[in-house]
Order: C-alpha cells, then sequence, then structure tokens
C-alpha cells in the first residue's frame, strides 16, 4: 500500500456540503451582525433564555447519568437476564421514534390526565400539574438520554477484563469496593465525554422544549431563535442568538474531543470470570429493581401512546384523506434525507479510509471525520437559520420548505452513517486490500465485488436509521413550514396544538408505524436486494 494515492475527491466534495454550507451560513451571520451592531446586545431577555438553557442542560444531564449509572451496572452484572436482548432494543427505540411522538407519550402517563395522576387520584390524592416548563422538560430529556447513557456505558463495563473480578474475589471486596476500585476508574476514562454528548444534545433541545416548554420563562436559545425568525421576523436578534449558541457548543465540543479518546487496554488475559457480588439475594433484588425501573421509564410512555392511539377515533383519522397526504411528504423527506446522508457519509468514509489506512495518518483521517459531524455545533434550527437569511431574498424559502427539510435533515445525519460505515471500511482495507491488489482488482470491479458485500450490513443499517428519523422529523419542517402541505409530524403537532388529543393520538400511534415499518422494511429489502 505504500506510494498509493488516496482518493481525495470524494471527501471534499462531501465537506463542501457538510460541513461547508454550515461554515458559510455561520460566517454570512457573522458578517451581517457586523452590520447590525444595535443587534449586538445581551439583553435581559437573552440573559434568562441562556441561563435556562444552561440549567436545563445541566439538570437533565445530571438526572439522565444518576439514572443511567445503576440500570447499566445492574444490566452489566446480569448477562443473563431473562430478555436482556430485548431490553436492550427497548432502550433503542427513543432514538428512532420521533420526538413528538414520545412527548405526547410522556404526557399520556405524566400529563395532569395521565395515567399516574389518575392513579394518584384514585388512591385519594391530589393529580399532577400540567406537565409544563421545567418538569416536564427534564422528564423528556431524561427519558431520551437515560437508555442512550446506558448503551453506552455498557460496552465500557464489558470491557473490564476478567481477571479483575477473579482479585476481587481473592481479596475479599465488597460490591461497594469493586465500584471503587474497579468500575470507577475504568468510567473516568469514557464518562466524561458521553456527559458532554448528553449535555450538547439537551442544550440545543428544541420540540421537547416548543411542545412542553410552557411560555416564555422556559424558553431555550433553539426556541427563542425559531420565535425570532418566524414569529417576530426579527433576524438580528435571531443570527446574534444563533452565534452565541454556535459559539457555546463550539468550546463544549472541544471539551468532547479532548475527553473522548480511546483509552488503552489493559494487558491481560481477559478470561471470563463471573463477578463475585452477582450471588447474594440482595444484588439480585437491587438488579431487577433498577433494571425493571428502567424498562418501566422507557416502555411506559410507548406503551401509553399505544394504548391511547388504539382507543383514539382510529377510523376517522386514517379516513382522512389529509394524513395519508402528510404521510407521503413525511416518506418523500425521510428517503431524501436518508439518500443525501449515506452519500455524504460515504464520500467522506472512503477518503478517510484511504488516508487512515493507505497513508498510516489515522489522526487527519479522524479530524476530517469530525469535521464532517458538525450536527453538535450546527443544530438544524441553527443551520436553518442560516439558509434563511442566504436565499430568503432570491426565493419564496417557505414553498422549497419540504425541500430544505430534506436537505438539513440530511446534513443532520451524516455522521450516524459515519459511525457506522467508517470502522467498516478501514477495516476491510486492511484485511483484502493486499489480496485485491494480487488479483489487479480494482476500480468499480473492486467496489462491486468486494467492498459493498463486506459493508453492506452497515450501509444498510444507516440508511435505515437516518431515513426513520427524517421521516418523523418536526425541527426542519416546522421552521420552514406556511402551514400547507403538512408532514404527518407537523399534523400532529397542529393537532396538539388545537387540543384534539384524541386524534393526535392516533396520528401519533401512526407516525410510529411509519417509521418502524421504514426501519424494518428498508433492512429486510436491503438485505434481500443484496443478497441477490
Amino acid at each position: 500500500m505504500e506510494g498509493y494515492k488516496p482518493l481525495i475527491w470524494p471527501g471534499l466534495l462531501a465537506l463542501v456540503f457538510t460541513p461547508g454550507i454550515a461554515i458559510v451560513a455561520i460566517i454570512y451571520m457573522a458578517w451581517l451582525s457586523i452590520w447590525n451592531l444595535n443587534a449586538l446586545r445581551i439583553d435581559s431577555y437573552i440573559l434568562e433564555v441562556l441561563e435556562f438553557t444552561l440549567f436545563q442542560a445541566t439538570l437533565s444531564t445530571l438526572f439522565s447519568l444518576l439514572f443511567a449509572l445503576p440500570v447499566a451496572r445492574a444490566l452489566a452484572r446480569r448477562t443473563d437476564f431473562p430478555g436482556r436482548g430485548v431490553i436492550l432494543k427497548l432502550f433503542g427505540l427513543p432514538l428512532v421514534i420521533p420526538v413528538v411522538v414520545t412527548v405526547f407519550g410522556i404526557t399520556a402517563i405524566w400529563g395532569q390526565n395521565g395515567l399516574v395522576s389518575e392513579f394518584l387520584k384514585y388512591l385519594g390524592f391530589n393529580g399532577l400539574s400540567p406537565l409544563y416548563g421545567l418538569t416536564g422538560i427534564l422528564i423528556a430529556h431524561t427519558f431520551f438520554n437515560m437508555p442512550l447513557m446506558v448503551r453506552l456505558l455498557l460496552p465500557i463495563w464489558e470491557s473490564i477484563p476478567g481477571e479483575y473480578w477473579r482479585i476481587a474475589s481473592m481479596t475479599g471486596m465488597n460490591s461497594l469496593s469493586m465500584f471503587r476500585y474497579i468500575e470507577l476508574p475504568k468510567l473516568r476514562d469514557g464518562l466524561p465525554g458521553l456527559v458532554i454528548l448528553v449535555f450538547l444534545l439537551c442544550f440545543t433541545s428544541f420540540t421537547i422544549v416548543l411542545i412542553l416548554g410552557g411560555g416564555p420563562q422556559s424558553t431555550t436559545i433553539e426556541v427563542a431563535i425559531f420565535h425570532e425568525v418566524r414569529s417576530n421576523f426579527n433576524i438580528p436578534k435571531a443570527i446574534f442568538l444563533a452565534l452565541i449558541q454556535v459559539a457555546i457548543c463550539l468550546c463544549v465540543s472541544l471539551l468532547l474531543l479532548k475527553f473522548a479518546l480511546l483509552q488503552p487496554g489493559s494487558a491481560t488475559e481477559n478470561r471470563a470470570s463471573v463477578r463475585p457480588d452477582i450471588i447474594s439475594p440482595l444484588s439480585k433484588i437491587n438488579d431487577t429493581f433498577w433494571i425493571a425501573l428502567g424498562c418501566l421509564w422507557v416502555g411506559a410512555p410507548i406503551a401509553g401512546i399505544i394504548a391511547k392511539g388504539l382507543l383514539g377515533p382510529v377510523v376517522q383519522v386514517l379516513g382522512n384523506q389529509a394524513v395519508w397526504e402528510a404521510t407521503l411528504r413525511s416518506l418523500m423527506v425521510g428517503f431524501g434525507s436518508g439518500m443525501i446522508a449515506v452519500s455524504l457519509g460515504l464520500l467522506l468514509s472512503s477518503t478517510t479510509r484511504d488516508i487512515a489506512v493507505r497513508w498510516k495518518n489515522t489522526g487527519l483521517a479522524n479530524r476530517l471525520e469530525l469535521t464532517g459531524s458538525q450536527a453538535l455545533i450546527v443544530s438544524p434550527i441553527i443551520l436553518g437559520t442560516g439558509l434563511f437569511v442566504i436565499l430568503n431574498p432570491f426565493i419564496p424559502i417557505f414553498e422549497y420548505n419540504l425541500y430544505l427539510a430534506t436537505l438539513i435533515n440530511g446534513f443532520i445525519a451524516v455522521p450516524f452513517v459515519l459511525r457506522l460505515v467508517s470502522p467498516v471500511l478501514r477495516e476491510n482495507v486492511e484485511k483484502h486490500d493486499a489480496l485485491c491488489n494480487s488479483l489487479g482488482l480494482g476500480g468499480w470491479n473492486k467496489i462491486r465485488i468486494v467492498e459493498i458485500p463486506l459493508a453492506k450490513k452497515e450501509i444498510i443499517l444507516a440508511f435505515a436509521l437516518t431515513t426513520a428519523m427524517a421521516t418523523g422529523d418536526l425541527t426542519s419542517v416546522v421552521f420552514f413550514s406556511a402551514g400547507r402541505d403538512p408532514t404527518l409530524a407537523l399534523m400532529l403537532y397542529q393537532a396538539l396544538g388545537n387540543y384534539r388529543v384524541n386524534d393526535s393520538a392516533v396520528m401519533a400511534l401512526l407516525l410510529i408505524v411509519v417509521c418502524l415499518m421504514v426501519f424494518v422494511i428498508i433492512e429486510r429489502l436491503g438485505n434481500v436486494l443484496f443478497r441477490s
């Protein structure tokens, strides 16, 4: 592989779109701000919005972590727990199910007229207060981020060598000592990066705050930008807020790069060994409690969506032609975004693969991939604001709302494709490049015969995931929507705003079914087509 010239143009082409368009949008917004110096003033409103954004993101991250740690530890200790695989799949559902739908499910459980409130009234207590403001935001963020943290924490626990448990058994360590001297040092390696990641997700949260915020006193920067553009049409103030958010996210992301480095492995044989602290009945009860609580926390809102949807006016809603037209628009946005994300991800991955493996410059390859993963710094609302100020003087922007939503969702989903596809492409080159060169296999034949078949599983999964996520998106759609030609997610949001709760329940269930069907059909159909 020495002397091989990496294929640079695919990666450069991908970077022109992501983060190229985002960088152009930010620079243009900064340029406009220079000519609107009056807008560059941090008034009391901006301070309140910034304070609440930081406060809710910090609390959301803290609650998610405090919940995720015991659940992840219980699952790590009970590798033979009945239905463990199903539980992990359940914890993956919040990533696929649209945010607007799960917010509806959360209100069905924790709202003023939700299941918990009705149960308390049945016992003779006062019901719960309306689920708006900080409380609702914290519950929703914990619902989404606790299972995400569990799934990302489990590999850290599973990386602990079996010899450590054998030593713990020989030295008579109790469970608390094992956590302090064995597990906590391992967690210190990966926990800071995970915490920063979840903090950024909560900091840039939009749909949850838009629906559950409940008013100006519970507004984040993202929602404030949306209102300044769509309600007040105060573009200079929206730009200033956008630049503040980009600056904060950039600083926090630099911390993420510092802490998200791979840690060196332990020099042990890593033989299988049973933990000595899982035998006692008390430990079994404790682990079962946390696993059950985690399942209930994630499963109850999903079950609430299903129950309310089936009990709603199913025939009336499904018989409405407008609902199916909105569903078709959602599918168009989803498939278009999935194609954009996978195309850009594969272009960039092909270049970073060559640089990492054939040029032996892994550092440069990783930095290029991180450059293409701008979603944590430039959120859909920020990117939408930039495109709005750039395109609005030239085109009737609200008439192109679905195209812009498709474009933004495609750009934002590129990091998911990179995380799934890039490691496989690099591994395949390392294993098969020499053999392909000896056989004279190159160009399209090599891609068709070797590279695509070996990476097909990850490519199909990336397309299925990004398509399903974009199909249920509300953020980009509501930002550019003029109220007509809604997607199913936007129609659900409009029904919630008009207090059509029964219709909303059916639409929420339909949107879940559509997104899950998109994911499953793409995976199954893709595997069949590649096999043939």
